[in-house]
């Protein structure tokens, strides 16, 4: 005989099996036991998490006669009448489980109205259960509300969705709501060793823990991950055998590439990277436990107490919280989340995790830059993300071993970052700022740089002071501090005056405007020039809309 999957043989059949959703389990047992039901209930959550179990649930309380068959209406279902075991099983003719999915259309919701008139066969009511529901057309929900706000007596609705954002409000108006959590890593882990200890299957705690951080949230993941473990480690489900199966880095990875950006050491952290190539390992996922541990490690900085004793890295956690500073862990941080999108641009996954890794050593607060033809930079910093100081004969990016740092192009001439006024229009333009403070950083123009080891300061002018309050151009001013990695005070300064008027402020936003037009009159002018289009134009009168050419 086959065995059943873990998620099917440990689903819950029962209120009080149900495990992390406390607050549906109250509010559906006090209705059940006070007798005050409504008419349609909304389940909402990520996958895996209990909407179609509470379903079952549901339909078997409603239904349940008990084991002599004279039972009534209750929150703790026996199990053992022939309601409770054809709900199951699967079979209840007045339990309809429906999915919305393949059965969208007004047609299918026509039919299944139809039905509900109906009287139940064999039961108090008839149950419906529709799954993601968000599924259905607009006519489908059209076609339901009526019946969903005054259904027949004898007839329940039950709705689950993963997306109740595109569900109508004349819908959502209509149900009771409740928003299934998420299940946390130790409730999940808890649930496994129960599992496991039943299934008498050997186990490692730390195991389970990966596990359950892979199954995010969603127990019926959890529970197929262990199952496929359970298959891969033929024995023992140990952490070695977890990792192996999933491609995930264990902490002792992640600790050496920390150490390594502590001791500056960029041979080692690509050699890391060759070794989780070799490994097969996923480089995405890598990404996302080092940003795991970085945060815990920040928080640890702020508040000690947050990190648990019982976490196998605990010890390592406190060791680099107070070797790494604050503004290192925010940065390595920030990096680490904003890569992995840029994992699927890179040539292949090894060589932008390996950039990362690098991009995290050459923009480590106080790194020292590589020397450039001989001359190091003076000011100790790299040069910003993305800025390259001005110079009329730029050398060749420079890579060297140990450190192994890539420069941006810099002359011999202007080696010193601090007195060189940045390209201003490309630094707003890549400051991760929005709102408000774009629209200030988009409409101002530098006047003025002085940059010193205390820090900088920036005098600009903008032909809007208005968006320059107190906060913007603190928000602006914090933005550029993470940035440089120091100190930057931003100077509103009056536009200078002439007979004539106020000089032109040539700001962000101006050069962008006049970019995009000059760019959209050459577009209007090959249309012009086009032989294709002139022959349009001969033969048909056919002319082009003014303003409807737009630049690629």
């Amino acid at each position: 005989m086959t065995a059943l999957a873990l998620a099917r043989s440990w689903r819950p059949k029962t209120f009080s099996q149900l495990v992390g959703q406390d607050h549906v389990v109250k509010a559906l047992t006090h209705a059940l036991d006070q007798g005050r039901l409504h008419h349609a209930w909304l389940f909402t959550g990520t996958r895996g998490v209990g909407k179609t179990t509470i379903a079952r649930i549901m339909a078997k309380a409603l239904n349940c006669t008990g084991e002599d068959g004279q039972g009534r209406m209750t929150s703790e279902p026996c199990g053992k009448c022939p309601a409770c075991l054809e709900i199951d099983a699967g079979r209840f003719i007045d339990y309809i489980e429906m999915d919305a999915a393949s059965n969208r259309g007004v047609d299918e919701m026509a039919q299944l109205l139809e039905k509900a008139a109906y009287v139940p066969s064999n039961a108090r009511y008839k149950v419906y259960m529709i799954d993601e529901v968000h599924m259905l057309t607009n006519h489908a929900f059209n076609a339901m509300l009526k019946t969903l706000e005054e259904p027949p007596e004898h007839v329940k609705f039950i709705l689950a969705t993963t997306d109740p954002q595109k569900i109508p409000v004349t819908v959502l108006s209509r149900c009771l709501q409740f928003n299934l959590k998420q299940m946390p890593v130790p409730l999940i882990v808890e649930h496994l060793e129960k599992v496991l200890a039943a299934e008498k299957v050997e186990y490692e705690t730390n195991a389970l823990r990966v596990l359950a951080k892979a199954a995010q949230g969603s127990m019926r993941d959890a529970l197929s991950l262990t199952d496929q473990a359970i298959a891969y480690a033929a024995g023992k489900v140990s952490e070695e055998a977890v990792r192996g199966m999933l491609g995930t880095l264990d902490d002792a990875y992640l600790i050496r590439i920390l150490d390594s950006l502590i001791t500056k050491d960029g041979a080692t952290l690509l050699n890391i990277s060759n070794e989780m190539g070799e490994r097969s390992m996923s480089f995405s996922l890598a990404l996302a436990d080092l940003s795991s541990l970085i945060q815990k490690i920040a928080a640890a900085q702020i508040v000690p107490e947050s990190v648990l004793e019982d976490w196998p890295e605990a010890a390592e956690i406190h060791r680099l919280a107070s070797v790494l500073t604050k503004e290192e862990a925010q940065l390595f941080y920030q990096i680490s989340i904003t890569s992995r999108p840029d994992l699927s641009l890179a040539p292949d996954e090894q060589t932008g995790f390996a950039m990362t890794l690098l991009r995290m050593l050459a923009f480590r607060p106080g790194n020292e830059t590589p020397k450039v033809g001989g001359v190091s930079n003076s000011s100790g910093n790299a040069p910003p993300a993305g800025l390259a100081p001005r110079s009329s004969a730029p050398a060749a990016p420079t890579i060297t071993a140990a450190p192994v740092v890539v420069t941006s192009p810099v002359s011999v001439s202007s080696v010193s970052a601090s007195a060189e006024r940045p390209d201003w229009h490309a630094l707003m333009r890549q400051l991760p700022v929005k709102g408000l403070v774009q629209q200030l950083a988009f409409q101002t123009e530098l006047q003025d740089w002085h940059d010193s080891a205390a820090g900088v300061r920036a005098i600009v002018v903008t032909p809007m002071p208005q968006l320059a309050s107190d906060a913007s151009v603190g928000r602006l001013e914090d933005a550029l501090k993470a940035h440089f990695g120091k100190p930057v005070k931003v100077t509103i300064a009056k536009s200078e005056k002439t007979e004539k008027g106020e000089i032109e402020v040539k700001t962000v936003a101006k050069v962008d405007a006049q970019i995009h037009q000059e760019k959209r009159q050459n577009a209007e002018q090959m249309i012009a020039q086009d032989p294709f289009i002139q022959q349009l134009e001969k033969e048909f009168g056919a002319k082009v809309v003014g303003g409807s050419v737009k630049p690629l």
